[in-house]
């Protein structure tokens, strides 16, 4: 499993400086009612960052015209089926990857989104 060794940042230095959306934020940029969001996360479609009691949602999971980016929610299927935490997929998300290059969530908005599927694949099992 994807651990988190005590060099490594914690989820809070790693979503520092990300765009975070609360839940009706969320809602407005998809174009749905808030509800429809909340059953996005409990479908797990998306994940939920907490800071201060508040659930936030990195934008980098949405795609350029306001939609879920298509390879998001497999990518959390495939780690939260393999006994991830939301926590850990969070992180692993959001961890610079030099053999990518960048972070598996970056990569997934472009040619490489199939090799981050390919690893969250194999992490899983």
């Amino acid at each position: 499993m994807f651990t988190v060794s005590s060099t490594d940042k914690t989820l809070d230095e790693l979503l520092a400086d990300e765009r975070l959306l609360t839940l009706p934020e969320t809602a407005d940029r998809l174009g749905v009612v808030v509800t429809r969001v909340h059953d996005l996360l409990s479908d797990k479609k998306l994940l939920a960052y907490r800071r201060d009691g508040q659930r936030l949602i990195p934008a980098s999971f949405l795609g350029e015209k306001d939609t879920v980016n298509k390879f998001v929610p497999g990518v959390i299927t495939l780690l939260s089926d393999g006994g991830y935490s939301d926590e850990e997929i969070l992180h692993y998300l959001f961890t610079e990857d030099a053999s990518l290059p960048g972070r598996p969530v970056d990569a997934l908005h472009g040619h490489l989104a199939r090799e981050v599927l390919r690893r969250a694949q194999a992490m899983a099992l």
